[in-house]
């Protein structure tokens, strides 16, 4: 009796260590041919192995931890029948397979794959083609999505979901997927602490991205191009965004990055080209925007007169149809530091920064901002003579907008 102290702890722990893990095998022809089947046989952290072939299956719930590994992307057909797979939970791992075919419905997000609760999913190097929504992530921590390959044929944002949406979720990593032809590629609601990194999000029917309610996340090196409203970052604190290249998007209401009520954030090191408006910013304060190349875009900046305290250096302005425009003949930002390619001014002395102050909001912009339609005077001489004249003596453009210490070569 004596020993028994020690010799029951000991027990505990014995106890509590898991099993050795088991390989479990599906295949279509062989004796467990249904994934459901072999999730229900497998004891936790056991690793199923799917073998190549075509499996019609819905709603298979991953409810244990596991590994779930496809040999030669074994395909799990939904049949528009409800969601493909419902991982309910912690520590599963998804590779190898791909998903097709979930359920469209104006009531239900079904989804090629659902985490519902859970911590620590690792979903990688799957394909999720022609589903409702791609992949769905609700009220769940550590979820790591790393690439996969998400393609839809959607036509209207009413009958298409997003590629990969997050829903009140914390910690999550999402990295080198590529999303396609949804109503969103990605679509983040009150997540905190998200990280972003190179991915691709291209010709979705909406936005690259649609996040909202998401404070202290990051956004690097991610590629968002040709989406019909390009992207947009809303009611958010502390969010970075990094090195993104925001290209092509164009239409009446797209943008290269849209912001609004962003605080705190930074918007660093992106490039803008070729959009009807490579960055758009309303009711935003407080923001760093450094070092960004703006190029070929309509509009490189919209800012609403309701944002405040931004500061914008070290960015280059090229060959843009209008670099700045915005809606008040006040500003309350500065503008210091930036390469124009539009300047003529002169350095004097030779030491890189023009001499003489760069306006950056032309007359001509206030104009069309009133009066699209006024646009097909862009290249008139009279436009010429009038923004010239405003240069003079400012009557509609923001006096005090201006950038004291202009670049006279574009930062490498």
């Amino acid at each position: 009796m004596k020993y028994l102290k020690f010799i029951l702890p000991i027990l505990g722990i014995l106890m509590s260590m898991p099993v050795q893990a088991q390989l479990v095998e599906i295949s279509p022809n062989g004796e467990i041919n249904s994934i459901q089947q072999g999730i229900n046989l497998a004891a936790p952290y056991d690793t199923l192995i799917i073998q190549k072939g075509k499996y019609k299956e819905h709603d298979i719930e991953v409810n244990k931890p596991l590994t779930i590994i496809g040999e030669d992307y074994p395909i799990i057909d939904g049949d528009r029948q409800g969601f493909i797979i419902i991982i309910t939970s912690d520590d599963v791992t998804l590779k190898g397979i791909e998903v097709q075919h979930a359920s469209t419905s104006f009531m239900e997000d079904y989804a090629g794959i659902l985490v519902d609760q859970t911590k620590n999913t690792l979903i990688e190097d799957v394909r999720l083609v022609d589903n409702f929504f791609g992949i769905y992530v609700a009220e769940s921590e550590g979820t790591r999505i790393r690439n996969n390959y998400l393609s839809a044929s959607g036509e209207r944002e009413t009958s298409s979901g997003n590629g990969i949406h997050l829903w009140y979720s914390k910690d999550a990593h999402i990295e080198g997927n590529y999303v396609r032809g949804h109503r969103d590629g990605l679509y983040f609601e009150f997540v905190d602490g998200a990280t972003i990194r190179n991915n691709v999000s291209e010709e979705n029917i909406r936005y690259g991205i649609h996040f909202m309610y998401s404070d202290n996340c990051t956004y690097i090196g991610n590629t968002f191009r040709d989406n019909g409203g390009g992207v947009a970052v809303m009611y958010t604190n502390n969010v970075n965004i990094i090195g993104n290249s925001f290209e092509d998007n164009w239409g009446s209401s797209a943008y290269g990055l849209l912001l609004k009520e962003i605080n705190r954030s930074k918007i660093e090191d992106n490039t803008f080209a070729n959009n009807s408006v490579g960055l758009y910013i309303e009711a935003t304060s407080r923001n760093t925007v450094k070092r960004n190349t703006f190029s070929q875009n309509g509009w490189a900046i919209k800012l609403m007169a309701n944002s405040t305290d931004n500061v914008f250096s070290g960015n280059s302005f090229v060959a843009n149809t209008f670099e700045l425009v915005t809606n008040s003949r006040q500003n309350f930002n500065t503008f210091t530091g930036n390469y124009w390619s539009a300047y003529e001014g002169y350095d004097l002395d030779r030491d890189g920064i023009g001499d003489v102050p760069h306006h950056p909001v032309r007359l001509f912009s206030v104009l069309v901002e009133r009066q699209p339609q006024s646009l097909l005077l862009l290249r008139s001489l009279l436009i010429d003579m009038l923004d010239a004249a405003e240069k003079f003596m400012p009557v509609l453009t923001p006096e005090t907008l201006y950038d004291p210490k202009p670049l006279m070569t574009q930062a490498p």
